[in-house]
């Protein structure tokens, strides 16, 4: 029998059907972070480029250190020109670019049609993920880079000096309402996600650039004071703290500028300056394992993938994957100049970038390298900075013996190759990466390579 409803049933019935349906399209909203979730296991669960070749590039003003974010079709990403740009991810076309008052080398989080970034001006903004309106900011004490006397034995050797190689500020990381994030003001700070109010600030001993994993209820972050923290989530109080080494400072063999990952069986890893990769049991703090990577630093946040950690060093020049149960070597691979570039995994490959200009992709299971993409900028200034075996000339960075002759090293020379600094990401078959030739590049296969 049919059955016939008054109107004003219907209405309500109609509005009902909306309401659920604009939920659910809520609810079918993208979210991403730096390292893919809040764990940051580097892993992105979709199909992986079956090539390097260019789909389409950004030009920005200035270095691109940032990390994109893809969601719902847009690619989030920081430069150092002061501005937040959204773009279309399939053309690369500009959809708004927000003004954010300083430098943008974190790497931004999108989730509930909200774009969350951290400015070099000391605060973190909300920006509509639409139009790039500003929904609120949140200010802390300031933003500065990791100091100490005399850094890596530049002249004077007694004045207090800014990093040069203290490239990324902290990424927010989303859980549960919250967004956490350390800063150079030496705090770890969680935000409401919704409204920018403070709810905890936890003080350590140096800048924190690390960029904190949540899990278990738990905050994991490094500082640049050699200490290794566990927080509670909800309140921020220390439950946990773990002692790196701190014996060479003026090296700057010292400090966790990298971020963690956490494994499934209960361990939170990391690398660190101090020439180690670190597997703390998380809910002790106990040492589990940590692995010598001779005298080189690790920047780069590990990648979880079956079971293994894969990362890249800096100075010894390697990719390497070791069984994150143990901290066992699997296999490393060489490279020719240094990463500080986080990997990502898709389908069994990993991807990350290094000083000189190229992405690498490895076959995990192979343990061999695939393909290889290279900024036009190294094919321009290799000859000028590299050698014949693709090794970095040192007159191309160290020119004089003052942490000024280091910084115009790096900025004029070395980016000079179009450095990847950036971390990859990894979305439909598309990765998106940034350099420091200001670029961001879209690779994988290209409309003129379709069949």
């Amino acid at each position: 029998m049919i059955r016939f409803y008054p109107y004003s049933l219907c209405c309500v019935l109609g509005f009902a059907l909306i309401a659920q349906l604009s939920a659910l399209g809520a609810v079918a909203q993208e979210s991403a972070m730096f390292r893919g979730d809040a764990r940051h296991t580097g892993v992105y669960r979709t199909a992986a480029p079956k090539n390097l070749e260019v789909k389409w590039t950004f030009a920005t003003a200035e270095p691109i250190i940032s990390s994109p974010a893809v969601a719902d079709g847009v690619v989030y990403v920081g430069s150092s020109d002061n501005f937040l740009y959204a773009l279309d991810a399939a053309t690369g076309k500009l959809k708004w670019k927000f003004d954010a008052q300083g430098n943008v080398s974190s790497s931004p989080t999108v989730a509930g049609g909200v774009v969350y970034a951290l400015s070099l001006d000391g605060k973190l903004y909300a920006v509509d993920a639409a139009t790039g309106a500003q929904k609120w900011a949140f200010a802390t004490e300031g933003e500065r880079r990791h100091t100490w006397p005399g850094i890596d034995y530049s002249a004077p050797a007694t004045e207090t000096q800014p990093d040069p190689w203290d490239f990324f500020l902290s990424s927010p990381t989303l859980h549960d309402g919250l967004i956490y994030f350390g800063s150079g003001d030496h705090h770890v700070y969680a935000v409401d996600a919704a409204t920018g109010a403070l709810r905890w600030k936890f003080a350590t001993g140096e800048a924190v650039h690390a960029t904190p994993a949540v899990a278990g209820g738990r905050v994991y972050v490094g500082s640049f004071d050699s200490w290794f923290y566990a927080l509670d989530a909800k309140t921020g109080a220390l439950v946990w703290k773990f002692k790196t080494s701190d014996e060479d400072r003026s090296h700057l063999l010292v400090g966790i500028p990298g971020s963690a990952v956490v494994t499934d069986d209960g361990l939170v890893c990391f690398g660190c300056r101090d020439a180690h990769v670190y597997a703390l049991d998380a809910a002790t703090g106990a040492l589990r394992w940590k692995h010598q990577t001779e005298s080189s630093w690790v920047i780069a946040s590990p990648a979880l993938f079956d079971g293994r950690l894969c990362y890249a060093t800096s100075d010894t020049l390697q990719f390497e994957v070791l069984e994150a149960k143990t901290g066992t070597l699997v296999f490393a691979l060489p490279t020719n100049l240094y990463s500080f570039s986080s990997p990502a995994v898709a389908q069994g490959r990993a991807y990350f970038g290094t000083c000189d200009g190229l992405l690498h992709e490895v076959d995990l299971a192979a343990q061999r390298y695939g393909a290889t993409f290279a900024t036009p900028s190294r094919h321009l200034n290799a000859p000028r900075y590299l050698d014949a075996d693709g090794k970095l000339k040192r007159e191309a960075v160290w020119i004089g013996e003052t942490l000024d002759d280091t910084i115009v090293g790096i900025r004029t020379r070395l980016f000079a190759l179009g450095s990847i600094i950036s971390s990859p990401v990894v979305h439909e078959g598309t990765l998106y990466v940034g350099s420091a030739d200001g670029t961001l590049y879209a690779l994988g296969t290209s409309a003129a390579g379709k069949p």
